[in-house]
């Protein structure tokens, strides 16, 4: 009898298993592998190796024969990440979520990346309109908000250095998105962040393809949606190993509630050189030009009231700057990012990533202001005692004057991130320092307007200016940031592997200064200096190939939010209209315990605990009598949020993927909070924006040709002041995707056509806080004095949709 080897007689049984089953839909391969992460997936996007300070976390586990199925496709899905896409493996000593392709490209080709992540455990996100463009689109995670979460784009922070809000629809197109790694508790040790108080999220690009060709999409739908994508891959280079991919996208659509409109046009490309045993410089660029007509957030009452019809109007009357067309938010940004690593020696490796990030505006909002007895910085204008006369210019109604609040900004930042990472036998050890630099420039204008709504052209109207030449303004800011990050890590691996140890030490040392150069601006000049010492301890246990616990105690910080909180704002009705916050910065202590399970099913729980002080809460509110959002950051000091979340997901089974994730929550103040000189009773008091409940259920079918993807998410009710005296509800919300993939066709490579429904049911409801408030209703404070109330606005969830998408690869 002939004796075959074992790897041989194990393929043969493969197939002769697949045939039986059909679970193989293109393809079937059988490799020795370690037990870690699989490798990158289609474009070699699709996941990035668990980090661990600057470690790479591959443990040398004993080997094991790894079977894969996986299938052909033009948008990148290869149906082998357990949970349809939602639960790609991690190996890290903390908890940590992803996002594959195989999820990605089933979503509406327009999502934006806050919305990508809805279904993970700890994730809240608002998703306020219905292709994902809008800018308004927030998330929080464990209870805190978005501006307190880390946002890396291919290593490089993509969040506003100062404000750390990010419109992650104007970052990448979703076709070009290969995978996105959630740390719901603690940042890499090495990653050029200071506002990770809640933890990361980290995307990268997907890698230009070895072939030559591109792939082509177009999209349709509710609210005159439409996207039309292009992408242009050049191969290999002939034997220079340098190859890359460009892309143009441009989408549209009208506003789901009131009137306007959205517009998108987006250029991504992308470049790598490979070489040697390791090296490579990759080359991401990025361009955008967005805008939209803003949409009004209601309070509670309003809401209640109006419902889908607070909105802005459609018509201009003379004196009503709620007309749409003076709203208009501009979001450009150019974006350049150069990561490279080098193989050194066996032992030594060095990585940096140069970057530069270019953001500017304007954004644009309707105000009325006066002709005399308004302010001009803190200074009265039209009175008899001030050295500014009154406004004497036409188009005027009931002595007011009727405008555009102009806010042209622009911010540059370059940085550099290197590390320098020495391996010896079972320890590494890494050395790494980062450097940014920021300047932001600001200055309210406001632009007369007819009786017709229309901007009157001309010296003096186009801005407003005062007889001495000086234009009006509440706001000419010029501000700057420099950093400063050194960070050493170590792990060191014991019992062949299965123990690792890590511990790592990074101090941030971060220096501001801003100017509102405004007649009469207190605090016209000031600024900040910081030094922040954050260690990090992670310990994990690999049981066997398949099963994982670990332990970590990590500390993270968050400097103070937006540069209200070193100079104010001032406007014509009001005169100074925010004050200078609490410039203590955000720490935080979180300690966590988990288990993971890797196989054919995949679970993985942990608990958490976490302690801040000085929490800076990032509230807004409208300027008064416009429709233009100011920062208003509140310092509620400390609080503890405890915790425990899960998520459990399949490999594709008979074409079934199943998801499951799921969170607990119990977050409270700390403190009293301090309002109008009161003290009031909010100590054990519910954080806001921390529901106590969250959860998710997923569903993936796809068998090659046809496919299907039904996602739905529950959030429980949500505390919006600090009293608890006013709420949103909890809500559901379901989306579905149905389509159908063809073979090859000549040059059309598995053309498809797939159909998006979001919010399914169509439910009515109120997703997130867009602002926090002490209290909703007057309120005793702890010596007996009545402080009034005043309500938060919020963000309305986008309503049903339907797009349809016709796609091919060539």
């Amino acid at each position: 009898m002939v004796s075959f080897p074992w790897r041989y007689r194990l393929f043969a049984a493969t197939l002769l298993s697949c045939a039986v089953t059909d679970s193989c839909a293109a393809r079937l391969w059988a490799r020795t592998v370690p037990a870690e992460k699989p490798a990158s997936g289609h474009h070699g996007g699709e996941r990035q190796p668990d980090r661990v300070g600057s470690v790479t976390n591959m443990a040398a586990l004993p080997e094991e024969i790894a079977v894969h199925g996986g299938m052909k496709t033009a948008d990148g899905v290869t149906n082998t990440t357990p949970g349809g896409g939602l639960m790609p493996r991690e190996t890290a000593p903390r908890s940590q979520s992803g996002v594959t392709r195989d999820y990605i490209a089933k979503q509406t080709p327009s999502t934006s990346i806050v919305n990508l992540m809805a279904s993970l455990p700890g994730v809240v996100s608002a998703k306020v309109d219905p292709l994902g463009m809008a800018a308004g689109d927030m998330m929080t995670m464990r209870g805190l908000t978005q501006s307190q979460v880390g946002f890396l784009f291919e290593g490089a922070p993509e969040a506003d250095p100062i404000s750390y809000g990010i419109s992650t629809a104007t970052l990448v197109d979703s076709e070009n998105l290969g995978s996105l790694t959630v740390s719901q508790g603690s940042p890499d040790i090495d990653a050029p962040l200071i506002n990770a108080a809640g933890g990361q999220i980290a995307a990268f690009e997907i890698d230009p393809s070895h072939k030559a060709g591109g792939f082509i999409e177009g999209m349709g739908g509710t609210h005159s949606g439409n996207k039309e994508f292009l992408r242009l891959n050049t191969g290999d280079i002939g034997h220079s190993g340098i190859r890359g991919f460009a892309s143009f996208s441009h989408t549209s659509t009208n506003n789901w509630r009131g009137p306007g409109r959205q517009e998108r046009y987006h250029v991504d490309s992308k470049w790598v050189k490979e070489w040697g045993d390791g090296n490579s410089v990759k080359a991401v660029f990025a361009f955008t030009q967005q805008f939209n007509n803003g949409t009004l957030a209601p309070t509670l009452d309003q809401w209640k009231q109006y419902g889908y019809n607070y909105n802005l109007s459609g018509q201009y009357t003379p004196g009503d700057v709620t007309y749409y067309g003076l709203s208009r938010q501009n979001n450009n940004m150019i974006n350049v990012i150069l990561p490279a690593h080098f193989r050194l020696s066996h032992e030594l490796e060095l990585t940096t990533t140069p970057y530069f990030i270019k953001q500017w505006g304007p954004s644009d909002g309707g105000e009325n202001i006066p002709v005399s007895g308004g302010y001009f910085g803190n200074v009265p204008y039209g009175t008899g005692t001030s050295s500014y006369e009154a406004l004497d210019l036409p188009y005027q109604t009931n002595n007011m004057l009727s405008t555009v609040l102009r806010d042209p900004w622009e911010q540059r930042m370059g940085a550099v991130n290197t590390a320098l990472k020495w391996t010896h036998g079972n320890n590494s050890l890494t050395f790494g320092w980062w450097y940014s630099y920021t300047s932001h420039e600001e200055r309210y204008q406001f632009l007369l307007l007819d009786y017709a709504g229309r901007k009157v052209g001309g010296y003096g109207y186009d801005p407003i200016r005062f007889a001495n030449g000086d234009i009006l303004s509440g706001d000419n800011l010029n501000f700057w940031q420099q950093q400063n990050a050194l960070y050493l890590a170590d792990t060191l691996k014991l019992l062949h592997g299965k123990l690792e140890l890590s511990a790592g030490f990074k101090a941030v040392m971060l220096q501001r200064e801003g100017t509102n150069n405004v007649p009469g601006a207190s605090a016209w000049k000031s600024g900040g200096n910081y030094f922040e010492p954050l260690p990090q301890f992670y310990a994990t246990y690999h049981i066997d190939p398949h099963n994982q616990v670990y332990i970590n105690g990590t500390t993270a910080f968050r400097a103070p939010v937006s540069t209200e909180a070193y100079v104010p704002d001032y406007d014509p009705n009001a005169g100074q209209i925010s004050a200078v916050g609490n410039l203590k910065p955000e720490y935080t202590i979180s300690e966590e315990i988990g288990y993971r399970h890797f196989g054919f099913w995949n679970f993985s729980i942990a608990a958490f605990n976490l302690n801040m002080t000085n929490h800076n809460i990032s509230s807004s509110g409208y300027i008064p009598g416009s429709t233009l959002v100011v920062a208003l950051p509140i310092n509620a000091g400390g609080q503890t949020s405890r915790g425990i979340q899960g998520e459990f997901g399949l490999r594709p089974w008979h074409h079934f993927s199943p998801y499951l994730s799921g969170q607990y929550l119990h977050s409270t103040m700390d403190n009293d909070f301090a309002v109008s000189g009161q003290v009031l009773p909010t100590r054990g008091k519910i954080a806001v924006g921390s529901p106590k409940f969250t959860g998710a259920v997923g569903l993936q079918y796809d068998q090659g040709h046809f496919f299907g993807n039904f996602n739905l998410r529950y959030t429980g009710g949500q505390y919006t002041t600090f009293m608890n005296d006013e709420h949103i509800p909890g809500y559901v919300t379901s989306d579905l995707t149905l389509g159908y993939r063809l073979s090859s066709i000549g040059p059309a490579k598995h053309p498809q056509i797939q159909v998006n429904f979001t919010n399914l049911g169509g439910n009515h409801y109120l997703a997130m806080a867009g602002s926090t408030t002490a209290n909703a209703r007057d309120t005793l404070s702890r010596s007996g004095v009545v402080v009034p109330g005043s309500s938060p606005i919020y963000l309305i969830g986008a309503p049903f949709g339907v797009y349809a998408t016709v796609s091919s690869g060539f």
